[in-house]
């Protein structure tokens, strides 16, 4: 996995000649001067998640000071980002990277004032939400330096495509309309890609990251919901398809025969993902906690409508059930996965897609101390959040306690915050209710 990070970071491009001047980050965060010390610091990167604890900077977050050997750190150290013990780190070597030589942390010097107050825009997240901030900002401004941190590859592409791309034919290297670097190279954006955003200091306005420590004048916070956790439904044994990496190795699991799936959550995103994959011939069971599909969405004559369409389909909707657990027996078939629920029943499955809707992940906004209602809150008409320099878009974003998690306030939203972070004539942000369409293609619905 270190190889395969270390590959993504070697081929990112940092844009135009003016990202030189963009906030450090990855190696260059932890750049020292020498001054005669000969002290050789060592990295060690976690086998689970990929962060990387450096000897030279220690982790402030688990009171390891700058200097702390690695071979020092008590056996009950645990990583900062997921969890896992002291005995799952592993020494990391940069490919073609000499051991570094550095000064003992005590004989550090600043960096340039020059650095210091051109820190720029750094934002978190590579979806939808993250690119437009990144367009809205270059348009207004050429010469920002603009950091983008994901903990994908950052690739571009419509996420709603994700749940009809079987019935339009799409074949998954073709979803993705343009490459993370070629984004990046396009829009003067220095790429972080395969890094996870740690943590957040706002005092010094600084952004720990799983390659290093980025300063920030101003943070965006755009990096959306995830599959929400079910606890009967273990991640190991079950699928969570909420961006394209989930989806193309789902897409490459089921090859070209007929698989028996089944899906929890018949919502937007379950009744749209049954039908593209009952339309491609695979046996789907749909199960959900209300009696019919898309409840909160349709009314009761709809529902009824879109379950007649999918009587001439493979697909069998199972409502008012509530899943209890999920077995993977060691006799059955090495797809077998036996679903059950609290009234008795039991599916036999090769495959579980877990759509229960979404929840937006909360450590950063923990750690900087952001107020919470539903989602990172903000001010309705400005889109900041409860601490200065720090301000959030898109799907994690609640606006008087309410979240949408749908395309269109996007683009509107990132023009808004693009002059509120530069100074000029803001566009307040006000949510309007805008139609929806349902893509379940046997019978779509705009709403």
């Amino acid at each position: 996995m270190s190889m395969r990070v270390e590959a993504k970071q070697s081929e990112r491009r940092e844009g135009p000649p003016r990202a030189s001047s963009a906030p450090p980050g990855g190696s260059e965060a932890h750049e020292v001067a020498s001054v005669g010390a000969d002290i050789t610091w060592a990295l060690f990167i976690c086998k689970a998640c990929g962060l990387i604890y450096d000897e030279a900077t220690g982790d402030a977050d688990s009171g390891l000071a700058p200097g702390t050997r690695f071979a020092d750190i008590p056996d009950d150290w645990a990583c900062p980002l997921c969890g896992v013990g002291k005995a799952d780190f592993e020494p990391h070597v940069v490919a073609g990277q000499p051991q570094r030589q550095a000064a003992s942390p005590a004989t550090r010097l600043p960096q340039g004032a020059a650095a210091r107050h051109n820190a720029g825009t750094v934002i978190v997240g590579a979806g939808r939400a993250g690119w437009q901030m990144a367009q809205a900002l270059r348009e207004r401004d050429a010469d920002m330096p603009i950091t983008l941190v994901t903990a994908c590859n950052g690739d571009i592409y419509d996420k709603p495509m994700l749940s009809v791309a079987i019935a339009r034919g799409m074949a998954v290297d073709k979803l993705a309309r343009e490459s993370g670097d070629q984004a990046a190279q396009r829009l003067g954006v220095r790429l972080l890609a395969h890094t996870q955003a740690v943590s957040i200091t706002p005092g010094s306005r600084q952004l720990r990251t799983t390659r290093g420590t980025l300063r920030y004048r101003h943070l965006v916070l755009a990096h959306g919901a995830q599959a929400r956790s079910l606890p009967q439904l273990p991640a190991a044994l079950c699928w969570r398809i909420n961006h394209l990496q989930a989806y193309a190795k789902f897409r490459a699991v089921l090859g070209t025969s007929s698989q028996r799936i089944a899906i929890v959550g018949a919502g937007l995103i379950g009744s749209e993902l049954a039908n593209d994959l009952a339309l491609a011939g695979h046996q789907i069971t749909l199960l959900d906690v209300q009696t019919r599909p898309l409840a909160t969405c349709l009314s009761e004559a709809q529902s009824q409508q879109l379950l007649a369409a999918w009587r001439e389909l493979p697909l069998r909707f199972v409502g008012g059930v509530q899943v209890s657990g999920v077995k993977s027996p060691a006799a059955s078939g090495p797809g077998d996965k036996q679903l059950g629920t609290a009234c008795g029943q039991t599916f036999t499955v090769d495959h579980i897609i877990v759509a229960a809707g979404l929840q937006t992940p909360n450590r950063l906004a923990r750690s900087a101390g952001l107020a919470w209602n539903q989602g990172i809150d903000v001010q309705p008409e400005s889109l900041a959040t409860s601490v200065e320099g720090i301000h959030a878009l898109g799907d994690c974003i609640s606006v008087n306690g309410q979240v949408s998690r749908f395309i269109e306030p996007i683009g509107r939203q990132a023009q808004t915050l693009a002059a509120g972070i530069l100074g000029q004539a803001v566009t307040p942000y006000h949510p309007v209710r805008a139609p929806l369409r349902v893509k379940t293609t046997s019978l779509p619905f705009t709403l």
